[in-house]
């Protein structure tokens, strides 16, 4: 080959530290992304459980510590006992729950018990050193606003990774090796501590008890879950084209089309149709409907709840006119 044709084949040839270079940037790219999500998701996880932790400690030295009131689980526990020696509620806490978060080590992650240690260490802190006001002592009152602060704190510390609370913890555990679900194993649990209470401490504390519970849960299952509740909406009809516009058009959501075959008769199998899956808010669930039933009353409609949704169209676009 002469040297001339030689030399202009090297140059038309990649240059493999070019490559490398270009390699090397995409893989430092790469990892300065995952750190930034890493970075962002430890600074939420942190505030969650800072707030978490003084909500849940307000709800207890606020209301439900002056007023001997108890609530579910093992924050009922520790004020049961707490009500029937005098410990301090604080060291209970670290006691009570110390057992769940070797539980949570051997069971779920290590992560996720390291959380719960720091989350649970914190509120015992926050409890025997912030001063919180004594805010009423009418007992309806500390029963929903009491509950409703502990809810918010075991919610917020859930949504921040962790758990104050260790029963879910020994409910996951045991589920696993019973059979039976989480909310069966809690529901054993709260009876047999409301059971307690109305032995040792009379059954209108543990009415009362049960008062703060139904709030608490109630509110943790709003914070974990969010505001909106989301619902899943399945619609399978002949006009699914125009289904298809009025959901994007008209309700201003994103949707999902994929293709499936009928199966009701013997010679239906074949016949191919459109599925239209889309998510909304049960606030615009009655809006749908009508707008379906105005393009095929025969519609078939299927709605499952969501609890929580993630990337996507879910936020309502504004409609273009």
């Amino acid at each position: 080959m002469p040297l001339k044709q030689h030399h202009t084949l090297i140059r038309q040839l990649p240059i493999p530290s070019r490559i490398g270079k270009e390699e090397s940037q995409y893989r430092r790219a790469k990892k300065l992304h995952a750190f930034r999500v890493g970075a962002r998701r430890r600074v939420k996880d942190v505030a969650f459980m800072t707030v978490g932790v003084f909500s849940a400690a307000f709800g207890l030295e606020g209301f439900l510590l002056p007023n001997d009131f108890i609530d579910g689980g093992a924050t009922g526990i520790a004020l049961l006992v707490s009500s029937l020696t005098g410990w301090p509620l604080s060291a209970l806490l670290v006691l009570i729950n110390a057992p769940f978060i070797i539980i949570a080590y051997r069971s779920i992650s290590r992560e996720f018990a390291i959380k719960t240690m720091v989350a649970i260490l914190g509120l015992a802190a926050v409890t025997a050193s912030v001063p919180f006001p004594d805010m009423t002592h009418d007992k309806l009152l500390v029963a929903i606003f009491g509950g409703f602060c502990l809810g918010a704190g075991i919610g917020l510390s859930v949504r921040g990774g962790s758990v104050i609370d260790g029963t879910e913890v020994v409910a996951l555990a045991a589920s696993r090796k019973l059979g039976s679900t989480i909310g069966d194993v809690i529901m054993g649990i709260n009876l047999i501590i409301f059971g307690v209470a109305a032995w040792l401490l009379g059954v209108e504390t543990a009415m009362y008890a049960m008062v703060t519970y139904l709030a608490a849960s109630k509110t943790v299952d709003f914070v974990v879950e969010g505001i909106e509740e989301y619902t899943g909406i399945t619609i399978i009809s002949p006009h699914h084209d125009e289904v298809r516009r009025m959901i994007t058009h008209v309700m201003g959501r994103g949707l999902t089309v994929y293709t499936g075959r009928r199966g009701y008769g013997k010679d239906t199998h074949s016949i191919e149709t459109e599925i239209i899956y889309c998510v909304i808010t049960r606030l615009e669930i009655s809006k749908l409907l009508t707008e379906v039933e105005k393009i095929d009353p025969n519609a078939f409609v299927v709605m499952s709840p969501v609890k929580d949704t993630r990337g996507g169209m879910i936020k309502k676009r504004p409609l273009e006119h």
